[in-house]
């Protein structure tokens, strides 16, 4: 049986969390009259909003495990037999991926005050009014801050990256598996239900049709800043090299919409590379660069998540002016290099981020997945495509440097 998207489940998600908010109120109010009963007419919304009330705080704990299980081992994998061919290659994915935050963060403090004037939600004012917290109260204290876990993730990822033993790297290596299990069977399976209880709390709340408004808007926004960021991609990586950037781009379709299906980089390595090679790159750079690339250049996720975070600072009546994002996006850079590699995975480690950074609370967090989520392919398209271009630009800037055998294993290691 074929796996079901998990961008279908978040429609599905969406379009139940505004049913059950619209309707099932009206409907046990009529169950009421007709049997003589009290049943409370928001119970089947609160039981929803209960379990998003647990769902956070298990997300909260897990947060700062997520920052340490994905940063350390990614710094200390990269670090190792690092030759000039791979920080060529590293600098490239990361000043790539940076750009197009910095893209994304001028054309929202450009478009969002024009195409989303009056989107301002009055939830964010005033949630103990607007939005119920369900019926019980669950908190779960993080074993350190989002920010500890950040700057300890950078410490132990240096430090290993130093050590000639692997003892310590293989350790963090295993907590990583550990910790994409729990993503991958636990946390991203859970998001649905955790947005339907978003979603039917704030239909109930009268706030979703301006959620939903901004939602298409944004939607539309980040997918033409996709295309802009790799029409760019292409326009430096064709003049640097000498190739013609719209034959490399259409070169790159079948990978692009192989992305879109898989929804995941990893998964589309082998149409990315046949792709890359045919457009003409160097056998030995696509070989090398590409595996590497497809897990630490994420430049379309930078896009979404860049773009959704001032949107939802947006909705909630604040704004963010380009300075203020400059840290973001740095850090966001950085943290992305160890985002794991299963959909959704790149926003649940940028979480903490918002968190610390940007002071994001559980409402804005929730909407935040919910918007990252609804393009996550396109997304991945977009960095898969993207590849090729560092790819092309690394086989030029690093014309006579062969991939030497530890440079080689250290780009397999660094693969999620």
């Amino acid at each position: 049986m074929k796996k079901i998207p998990l961008l279908v489940w978040i429609i599905i998600a969406i379009a139940s969390g505004i049913l059950i908010g619209a309707f099932t109120p009206g409907l046990i109010e009529s169950i009421n009259n007709a049997l003589g009963l009290s049943i409370p007419t928001d119970l089947v919304v609160q039981l929803f909003v209960s379990f998003s009330t647990v769902f956070s705080a298990f997300l909260s704990f897990a947060i700062p495990l997520i920052i340490i299980g994905f940063i350390v081992p990614g710094i200390g994998s990269l670090a190792q037999g690092a030759g000039r061919l791979l920080g060529t290659t590293v600098g490239l994915a990361y000043l790539s991926s940076i750009a197009a935050g910095f893209l994304a963060v001028t054309v929202a403090n450009l478009l969002y005050p024009v195409i989303l004037k009056g989107q301002q939600l009055s939830a964010f004012e005033n949630p103990e009014e607007a939005l119920s917290s369900g019926y019980l109260t669950f908190t779960l204290d993080p074993i350190m801050s989002v920010m500890s876990a950040l700057i300890l993730a950078f410490i132990l990822g240096l430090g290993i990256s130093g050590l000639k033993e692997k003892t310590m790297l293989g350790l963090f290596q295993d907590f990583q598996t550990i910790i994409e299990k729990l993503l991958a069977r636990v946390i991203i399976p859970l998001l649905p239900v955790h947005i339907v209880g978003v979603f039917a709390n704030m239909t109930l709340a009268g706030q979703v049709g301006q959620i939903l408004a901004v939602f298409g808007k944004v939607f539309i926004m980040v997918i033409i800043l996709h295309w802009v960021m790799l029409a760019i991609q292409y326009s430096v990586a064709g003049a640097v090299s000498g190739r013609n950037p719209v034959k490399m781009l259409r070169g790159m379709l079948p990978a692009y919409f192989t992305a879109i299906g898989t929804q995941s980089s990893a998964a589309t390595i082998p149409v990315t590379v046949q792709s890359a090679k045919q457009v003409g790159i160097k056998g030995k750079i696509v070989d090398f660069a590409i595996p590497l690339c497809a897990t630490i250049h994420l430049s379309g996720s930078m896009i979404t998540i860049t773009s959704c975070s001032v949107a939802v600072i947006f909705m909630a009546n604040g704004s963010v002016s380009f300075m203020d994002m400059i840290p973001v996006v740095l850090v966001l850079g950085l943290m992305m290099v160890a985002a794991p590699g299963v959909p959704g995975g790149a926003v649940m480690t940028a979480i903490g981020l918002l968190q610390s950074m940007l002071g994001f609370d559980e409402s804005m967090i929730a909407l935040m997945i919910a918007l990252y989520l609804a393009q996550d392919s396109f997304g991945t398209a977009t960095n898969v495509t993207g590849d090729a271009a560092i790819a092309s630009l690394t086989e030029r800037l690093a014309r006579d440097v062969e991939p030497e055998e530890e440079e080689v294993q250290a780009a397999q290691s660094a693969q999620a």
